[in-house]
C-alpha cells in the first residue's frame, strides 16, 4: 500500500537523511562497534546537517519543526542502514522534549544550542540496579543544601552514557513522597563526583555505549532543576508517548526491512535443486510477515499522524510500542531461521538485526508493562 502521511518535504528529507548516512555513518559503522563507541565526528556532522534538534525552536539553532513525521523518517532511515547504534533518536525524540518543554529562558539559552549542534550529546538516567519500571524503588536522592543540591547514587543501562554532556538525573528529593517526591536534575560533564563506570558489554548495538553512572556527593545547582520540584514523575509520564512512539517506527521498519532483505535471499538461494522461493512453506513464511508487516503499517502510521497532531494518547503509544518491538523479534527470528547456517553469521544484515533488536520489547518499558497500560485502561 502506498502510504498517505508524508509530503513532498518528508520525502526531501529522506533523502537528505539518506545522503547523510552514506556519507558520515555506513563507512565508520564497522569501526564504531568495535569501539564501542560512536565517534563525536558524527554527533557534530549531523548538526551540520540539521538532523539534531529538530523540534527545538530556531531561535536556540534547532529545526523548529514539529511535525513528527520529520522524526519517523529519521529513524526509518537509520534502522533500514542497520545503524541503531548511534542513537539520534534518544537525543531528539525522548531528551529533546524534556529541554523544550520544561527548561526555563535560562536553560535553554545554556543547553539548547549545543544540543543542536552536536556539541552537547545528552542521556537520561532513570533505571538504577535494582529499579526499572517501578520509579518507586529509585533510590539515587537529592539533599536541598540551600542553593544546591548534594546528589547521590547509581544509575544502569544508561544510553550514550559515556559520550554523555549533560545527563537529565531522576532523583528522589523528597524522602516520604514516593513517586510523587521525584525531581529531575541536570549533571553536566566536569561536575565533580560525578563518575561513569564501564561501558556495559551487550549482546547488540554495540557502537551504542551504555554505561553505569555514579554520583557521590555531587553538587548540583539550583538552576539546575529542570520542571516543577517533585514533579518528575507528572514529567516522566507525559513524555513517554513520544518515546514509545520512536521505538515503535523503529520495530516496524526493521520487521519491514528484514522481510525484503530475506525475500531477496529466498528467491536466490537454491536448495533440492531449486530456489527455496519455490517450496511452499518458505512462500507461507513470506505471505504470512508481509501481511503482519501490512496490518501493523497501517497502525503505526495511523498512530504517527495522531502524534503529529498532538492527538495520540498513551494507551494507543503502548499498543504501537509493544505490537511492532514484538512483530520485529518474530521477524528477525523467523527470517533468521530462513537465512539457515548463513543468518547466523554475523557479516549477514540479518544476524546483526537479530541481536540489535532484542532490546525493543524490553526498554521505554516493557511489553509486559505496556499491556498493564492498556489492561488498566480498559478494565480499570
Amino acid at each position: 500500500m502506498k502510504r498517505q502521511i508524508f509530503t513532498e518535504d518528508h520525502d526531501a528529507f529522506r533523502e537528505t537523511v539518506r545522503t547523510f548516512l552514506a556519507k558520515e555513518v555506513t563507512p565508520h559503522y564497522e569501526k564504531w562497534e568495535k569501539d564501542g563507541i560512536v565517534s563525536r565526528d558524527a554527533w557534530r556532522a549531523a548538526g551540520r546537517q540539521g538532523l539534531l534538534g529538530l523540534a527545538v525552536p530556531e531561535e536556540y539553532g534547532g529545526g523548529g519543526a514539529t511535525d513528527f513525521r520529520y522524526s519517523a523518517v529519521l529513524a526509518e532511515e537509520f534502522t533500514r542502514a542497520g545503524t541503531p547504534g548511534f542513537a539520534i533518536g534518544l537525543h531528539n525524540d525522548i531528551i529533546g522534549p524534556y529541554l523544550t518543554s520544561l527548561a526555563t529562558e535560562e536553560q535553554k539559552r545554556r543547553w539548547l544550542p549545543g544540543f543542536c549542534t552536536g556539541e552537547t550529546i545528552t542521556a537520561i538516567a532513570m533505571t538504577e540496579p535494582g529499579a526499572g519500571s517501578d520509579l518507586q524503588g529509585i533510590r539515587t536522592a537529592a539533599e536541598d543544601r540551600g542553593d544546591h543540591w548534594i546528589l547521590n547514587g547509581s544509575k544502569t543501562f544508561i544510553s550514550n552514557g559515556i559520550l554523555a554532556d549533560l545527563v537529565i538525573v531522576v532523583a528522589k528529593t523528597t524522602p516520604e513522597g514516593g513517586a510523587h517526591g521525584l525531581s529531575l536534575l541536570v549533571v553536566e560533564r566536569g561536575m565533580a563526583g560525578f563518575e561513569r563506570g564501564r561501558n556495559l558489554d551487550k549482546i547488540g548495538q554495540k557502537s551504542q555505549d551504555t554505561a553505569e553512572l555514579f554520583f557521590n556527593d555531587v553538587r548540583v545547582p539550583k538552576e539546575n532543576l529542570l520542571g516543577e520540584l517533585n514533579g518528575a514523575f507528572v514529567h516522566l509520564m507525559t513524555n513517554l508517548a513520544q518515546e514509545r512512539m520512536a521505538i515503535a517506527i523503529a520495530g516496524i521498519a526493521a520487521a519491514e526491512h528484514l522481510l525484503e532483505i530475506t525475500t531477496g535471499y529466498v528467491k536466490e538461494r537454491e536448495a533440492f535443486g531449486r530456489p527455496l522461493a519455490k517450496l511452499q512453506h518458505i512462500r507461507f513464511e513470506i505471505a504470512e510477515m508481509a501481511t503482519e508487516c501490512a496490518v501493523t503499517r497501517a497502525f503505526l502510521d495511523r498512530c504517527i499522524a495522531d502524534h503529529s497532531d498532538g492527538t495520540l494518547d498513551a494507551v494507543h503509544a503502548s499498543m504501537a510500542k509493544w505490537w511492532a518491538t514484538e512483530l520485529q523479534k518474530r521477524v528477525a527470528d523467523r527470517c533468521l531461521q530462513l537465512h539457515g547456517g548463513y543468518g547466523y553469521m554475523t557479516e549477514y544484515p540479518v544476524a546483526r538485526a537479530f541481536t540489535d533488536g532484542r532490546i525493543q520489547t524490553i526498554y521505554g518499558g516493557t511489553t509486559e508493562i505496556m499491556k498493564e497500560i492498556i489492561g488498566r485502561s480498559l478494565l480499570g
